[in-house]
């Protein structure tokens, strides 16, 4: 008699209601063989190596090592398979027994494994005779040089020079070439467009300063003035007009010279005069004097001779006396006065941070700013015939400008403002965001007569950047 309930019995012979349970699909399992650790070092990886061309290690084979008395079945499999690692002679005959019987139709497999010489390439392999078209060939052509075991993999050269045994770079013992040096130093600051240079006509002089329009009205009335003199002198004999004429003229000659010889002073002065602003209260546009200590931008400079590192602006004057036999400096050098040479004046991007108000603000004098430079420079060296081997530094500096050095009286002055000196700069304030910048003004800046000193007008182009000796002065250490 059957029941409505089903049932079903277990396995043990125990019968239970209840429908069997359907069996259920178990999930793929993946096997995976762990990776053996390989510390960096590419040849160790397994398949990466190959994709590069690059020799795997056999010490991680399966089947490195000498083969004692396991009987080889190259032959068998037409040379499919390759052990890496050394083959004791009763293997060899074996294998070599075996692969005699290949048919020539059937093509052996090329193998990277096997002992590596010095220079990371393939031992060739001498073997005897083979049989009919049985070839085995190894690579073909030099191995790339090793890597060095850091994993990476880069584009380029590994190094530049010749390499050692082991594929890195080979250590060269000697002195080093220090002028070679500094003239690679010298022709990298000169082609950095972060680096403005700054010539001789970037500095302040009256004749340049002075309006050319008012300066030539002036010659004319003088001219005119002597003629007419000269004429009321011949004619009526009355000299009061020529001789009012010479007085003004040597009047204005006199006040023309005082200008030559004393404007920069002036100008240091009006700069020294001129209110400091506070750059927490600046509008954007506004013209600004800003004091405070120097920190160095991205692009550092060092001084030329003296060789003072993280500068922001360096000069580097070489003058030389014009006697009455002796060569001329440049062509409008006169006899019996110094005339300049060579001139390295350079000056880059800087913050300075502000003594009123703590800020700092960014200068931008790099990359071809225009720049009005007031900074004071110190003698170095003072050369002359007689001390002239007394100063090797100076014969090497010369050297590596192709300057000659023959019998001249020379004298060489630098200039620099070093990391932490103090400074006064003129400039317009310009808000970009949350950068506070001074950025060169569009027009120049005129400093009117100085009536107590004698100083005619000038005028002040680009960011004016001032500084006194810093050689003579301690810096602040930033």
């Amino acid at each position: 008699m059957g029941s409505r309930f089903p049932s079903h019995q277990l396995s043990n012979g125990l019968y239970v209601s209840g429908r069997p349970e359907q069996p259920k699909e178990r999930p793929p399992t993946m096997s995976s063989t762990a990776m053996p650790y390989t510390g960096g070092d590419i040849k160790k990886s397994g398949e990466l190596g190959k994709m590069f061309d690059i020799p795997v290690d056999g010490s991680r084979s399966r089947k490195s090592g000498p083969i004692n008395s396991a009987p080889s079945r190259t032959g068998s499999f037409g040379g499919a398979t390759s052990h890496s690692g050394q083959i004791m002679p009763n293997s060899a005959t074996r294998a070599t027994s075996g692969s005699a019987g290949i048919s020539s139709s059937v093509s052996v497999k090329k193998s990277n494994s096997g002992p590596l010489n010095k220079h990371g390439e393939p031992v060739k392999k001498s073997s005897g005779p083979q049989s009919g078209g049985t070839v085995s060939r190894q690579n073909s052509g030099p191995l790339p040089p090793v890597l060095p075991t850091t994993g990476l993999i880069t584009s380029g050269p590994i190094s530049s020079g010749p390499l050692n045994s082991l594929g890195a770079p080979r250590k060269a013992s000697g002195p080093l070439d220090t002028s070679g040096s500094a003239k690679l130093h010298t022709a990298s600051v000169v082609n950095n467009q972060a680096v403005t240079k700054l010539s001789q006509e970037d500095e302040y002089s009256f004749h340049r300063s002075f309006p050319k329009p008012v300066l030539w009205a002036m010659v004319l009335l003088f001219v005119m003035g002597f003629i007419a003199g000269g004429f009321i002198l011949g004619a009526v004999h009355n000299p009061i007009l020529l001789i009012v004429v010479v007085v003004l003229f040597s009047a204005v000659g006199a006040v023309f010279t005082w200008n030559h010889y004393w404007g920069r002073r002036g100008i240091t002065g009006f700069i020294t005069q001129y209110p400091d602003a506070e750059l927490r209260t600046a509008r954007d546009g506004q013209f600004v004097k800003v004091s405070g200590v120097v920190t160095c931008g991205n692009v550092p400079l060092e001084s030329s001779f003296q060789k003072v590192p993280r500068c922001v602006y360096t000069s580097t004057s070489l003058y030389e006396y014009r006697g009455w036999d002796s060569k001329a400096a440049n062509p409008k050098h006169r006899p019996f006065t110094w005339g300049l040479r060579s001139l390295e004046r350079h000056v880059v991007d800087f913050y300075i941070s502000d003594f009123q108000s703590g800020l700092r603000a960014l200068v931008k004098t790099g990359y071809g700013a225009r720049v009005t430079p007031y900074v004071d420079e110190s003698i170095v060296v003072d050369i002359n015939p007689s001390n002239k081997d007394m100063l090797p530094e100076f014969i090497r500096w010369l050297g590596e400008r192709n300057l000659s050095s023959d019998d001249r009286v020379m004298r060489l002055k630098e200039g620099y403002i070093k990391e932490g000196s103090t400074v006064s700069i003129m400039g317009v304030v310009q808000r970009n965001d949350n950068v506070l910048m001074i950025v060169p003004p569009p027009e120049p800046l005129p400093t009117g007569c100085q009536w107590n000193k004698c100083i005619l007008p000038a005028s002040l182009e680009g960011i004016v950047l001032r500084c006194e000796d810093s050689s003579k002065i301690d810096v602040i250490p930033v």
